[in-house]
């Protein structure tokens, strides 16, 4: 098919399926024909508000970057991937010059090109240009649908395994049970972890971690009457202790703890309860002015690392992960939308839950013109 609809952002709370060119591929590039795209909080944050940090909607923009289709037609000199082929689909194209790409940190390239950030196109279109080595193929046990999960489960791998640098027999906390805090619990679990701790102020959230993946769950106390934030961070992070038993040092003590909410109470109570000389490895984003305690930080000589999407290898290991079953990313997907119904899909997980008061973990988009329940 020749034509191009595209889900765009025209500015706060604007959208509308347009027409778009369909892309020109180079000769290293391939063409996808997009089957699925997952809704991202980053999604929802620019549609409501316009903007995440220095990055602003100035032009209509397409949305979505958590994507899997078919490859539609390939460049001249690709050689790893056909057409035909089921692809998940990496959606940062990066200069491949500058010295983070040289370092392979390529996720810290100044240049990079990444779906659904201003003012690059995302993939919730019929088709999206990718270089070729950015397209991974799927083994015939994943679906298509898998194949968009990959996206967020390269982050948990990236924070996890990369930046956390687990090992087996470690113990890990994660605060906040979206699709990628639930995510980092099963890496974890997946890479070995013997302990696996949830933390959110949902109680629905926690039973579904508990199920999922966490070995135990914590349900932090209200705040009390006029009490401030880093108040109620050290009363909650010595409940967390005391109810789960969590030592500062030895085997129950907490050697990773990942923050995917970004929430300030969550990134203080977590450096307090992390062991000392632990990693506290920051994967969500919140207010960006946080309060501190830096003696803590000094005092336990932690290792404080933020994390930013994913870099060489992550997306390999996701898709081997999933492949080998021992993370199942299935359960995430709450939520199928046809493309004709992409709105309604972004309000309903505005809203954290559907017109029929399902909680919302994963919205899946399909591509235009292809059933929700197409694998």
């Amino acid at each position: 098919m020749s034509d191009n609809p595209s889900f765009v952002l025209k500015g706060v709370l604007d959208v509308e399926i347009q027409q778009k060119p369909v892309p020109e591929i180079d000769r290293n590039e391939v063409l996808v024909e997009v089957k699925k795209t997952g809704i991202c909080g980053s999604d929802v944050h620019f549609l409501v508000h316009g903007r995440i940090g220095d990055f602003v909607v100035e032009k209509p923009m397409v949305l979505g970057h958590e994507a899997a289709g078919v490859i539609s037609k390939v460049g001249s000199g690709v050689t790893n991937v056909k057409v035909g082929d089921r692809v998940a689909m990496e959606p940062g194209a990066t200069c491949r010059k500058c010295e983070a790409c040289k370092e392979g940190r390529y996720q810290l390239c100044p240049d990079v090109i990444f779906a659904a950030t201003p003012p690059t196109d995302g993939t919730l279109a019929r088709y999206y240009r990718l270089p070729s080595d950015l397209t991974y193929p799927l083994p015939p046990n994943l679906s298509l649908e898998d194949g968009a999960m990959m996206e967020p489960l390269s982050v948990a791998v990236h924070a996890v395994s990369k930046l956390g640098a687990l090992r087996s027999n470690q113990s890990v906390a994660v605060f906040g049970c979206g699709p990628v805090g639930l995510l980092c619990m099963a890496v974890a679990k997946a890479l070995g972890a013997s302990r696996v701790v949830a933390v959110d102020i949902v109680p629905s959230r926690l039973e579904f971690a508990k199920a999922y993946a966490a070995t135990d769950v914590f349900l932090p106390p209200p705040m009390e009457k006029d009490e401030s934030r880093v108040a109620f961070s050290i009363r909650n992070a010595q409940a967390m202790k005391e109810k789960l038993r969590i030592a500062d040092r030895g085997p129950q003590a907490i050697d990773l703890v990942l923050d995917a909410s970004g929430a300030e109470v969550s990134i203080q109570t977590g450096i307090r309860i992390t062991k000392s000389g632990g990693t506290f490895v920051q994967v969500g984003m919140g207010n960006p002015n946080v309060n501190i305690d830096m003696f803590v930080v000094i005092g336990k000589e932690l290792v404080i690392k933020g994390s930013f999407r994913y870099g060489p290898g992550d997306y390999p290991l996701a898709i081997a992960l999933a492949a080998s079953g021992k993370v199942d990313v299935k359960p995430l997907v709450s939520h199928r939308f046809p493309f004709t119904q992409a709105r309604e899909a972004f309000e309903t997980t505005r809203n954290g839950k559907s017109p029929d008061g399902k909680g919302v973990i994963k919205a899946i988009i399909s591509g235009p013109d292809v059933d929700i329940n197409e694998a």
